[in-house]
């Protein structure tokens, strides 16, 4: 069984606070291409405007490091098809606490605040659950693939710090932020991918993450 975990991103949708939303087109439209046809074929040729960080996303160390691995560099081994574990945070800042005695060596750590709920709404961008800088050393030392937050942010948004990103990041722990469905993974049991394309230059993009059970 297949668990979507990632938004729909539409037209006009804000993701991050500050940031533009993406505006989705035409570039080539199927009355316009049929002229170019004589059997009645037309094509849409579809034209997106985005930043990087809209919907769900992935971050490479590139994103915080200027000499870290960005898209292009990240291998599929770090991506796709790793042992996942759903952490269920019942607190605005899930602590280390939550992952001591857990196995997350090679693994994608997954923290379900819930915070989804509030998509799209003013309330998904202040006061929303985050990971302690205490966790981050935790699972950054214990060597996780991936942590993953269905949150606005993996950092606490209201200091002008970074520290979850600084310390998963220099350690070569991707982050995917603005997740979903959680609530519908098992605590351990299944394999989480969330790959990108294989942009150059880039440190962020959207996915199309997703578990696998059984």
């Amino acid at each position: 069984m297949l668990i979507d975990l990632s938004h729909r991103i539409e037209d006009g949708m804000v993701t991050y606070k500050g940031l533009p939303a993406p505006h989705i087109c035409d570039f080539w439209d199927r009355q316009s291409s049929a002229a170019n046809y004589d059997d009645g074929s037309s094509f849409q040729i579809g034209r997106i405007d985005m930043v990087a960080n809209t919907g769900t996303y992935l971050d490479t160390p590139f994103h915080r490091y200027a000499d870290g691995d960005d898209l292009a560099a990240v291998s599929l081994d770090r991506l796709a098809g790793l042992d996942g574990l759903c952490v269920r945070a019942g607190a605005m800042e899930a602590g280390a606490e939550l992952f001591e005695g857990l196995d997350v060596a090679g693994k994608a750590v997954l923290v379900h605040t819930g915070w989804d709920r509030h998509w799209r709404t003013d309330a998904y961008y202040s006061d929303h659950p985050f990971l302690a800088e205490s966790a981050a050393r935790l699972l950054a030392e214990r060597g996780a693939a991936l942590v993953g937050i269905d949150s606005y942010n993996i950092d606490d948004t209201r200091s002008r710090r970074r520290p979850v990103h600084t310390l998963l990041l220099g350690a070569g722990t991707l982050i995917c932020e603005h997740m979903t469905g959680l609530d519908a993974l098992p605590t351990e049991g299944f394999r989480f991918t969330a790959a990108p394309p294989r942009v150059a230059g880039m440190g962020t993009f959207p996915v199309r993450a997703f578990a696998e059970i059984g």
